[in-house]
């Protein structure tokens, strides 16, 4: 399988419908044959934050200040599934525990465990949008919680357009031009806990320069539909809130990289009246405002 423009090798079977066409840049390994070593090392963490009704932990055997090679951590999902990896490895050992399956196995790793671990091990930087492609160009829907990206990425789905992610969107730096990674065929339209939602028809096949980022703000049902460009340091806040695990070790690094990405990107502002009988309309006026710009 392959999620995150990476191909997964792995001991267990996901009940999943994942791609195997699409364009990767790493290779990684799915276990449960877990060193006995590499759970003894582990000696000091914290509760990390609470999720789908879950509780989650994560371990190390030393202070956290970033990802060291060698380094073990541990990610714990509370009585249903543990990772284990070693820093710059691309191996990722896994034990089910008593509320554990499959279906909540594929959902952790997929969702939740693989962007941390990609962010730790500077495989890629993560943003919390939804992002489609309009005529071959990707584009990331940014709002708040609640805040309508979801229902926006999902009805640009079910008008054709490819989707790149529902949630979590890897990027990285290729020739100058930041680039954007397809995440995993499914949506998650109402984040009902634990599912990855439906499969998608239509996915990002390659990665590709990000061509916009459209940040969306509800007004009244009747108010008009604006696209206005947002310039100067707005452009730099509207954006830093959805850049995720700005932790205080990877802080710098994530300043320089908004910063220069922000001189490439351009940023907009759109008015999206609180009506579903008028998403049409915004639909309309997001595509032509995207193929606008040059």
């Amino acid at each position: 399988m392959i999620v995150y423009g990476t191909k997964i090798k792995s001991d267990i079977e996901f009940p999943l419908d994942l791609s195997h066409s699409t364009q990767t840049l790493y290779e990684l390994e799915l276990s449960s044959n877990i060193p006995l070593k590499l759970k003894q090392s582990i000696i000091c963490g914290f509760p990390l934050y609470f999720a789908h009704d879950r509780k989650i932990y994560l371990y190390s055997d030393r202070l956290f200040d970033g990802s060291e090679i060698g380094q073990p951590w541990c990610y714990e999902v509370k009585d249903v599934v543990t990772f284990y990896w070693l820093g710059s490895e691309r191996k990722i050992y896994y034990k089910l525990h008593q509320k554990g399956n499959a279906n909540l196995l594929s959902f952790w790793f997929i969702h939740l465990l693989l962007p941390l671990y990609m962010t730790l091990e500077n495989m890629y930087d993560f943003f919390h949008a939804g992002a489609v492609e309009i005529d071959g160009k990707p584009i990331f829907f940014i709002a708040p919680s609640m805040g309508g990206k979801s229902t926006m990425t999902d009805y640009f789905i079910k008008q054709g357009h490819p989707l790149i992610s529902d949630d979590k969107i890897p990027t990285f730096i290729k020739d100058d031009k930041f680039m954007v990674v397809g995440s995993h065929p499914y949506h998650r339209p109402y984040r009902k806990f634990e599912e990855l939602g439906y499969r998608v028809n239509s996915f990002t096949k390659s990665f590709k320069p990000i061509h916009a980022f459209y940040l969306l703000k509800g007004v009244k049902n009747d108010a008009d539909i604006t696209i206005k460009e947002i310039n100067g340091f707005t452009k730099f806040d509207s954006l830093l809130p959805n850049y995720l695990y700005m932790y205080s070790w990877l802080k710098t690094k994530r300043l320089k990289y908004l910063s220069s990405m922000l001189n490439y990107v351009r940023v907009f502002s759109v008015e999206v009246p609180w009506d579903k009988n008028r998403l049409k309309k915004v639909y309309s006026e997001i595509c032509e405002h995207s193929r606008s710009q040059v």
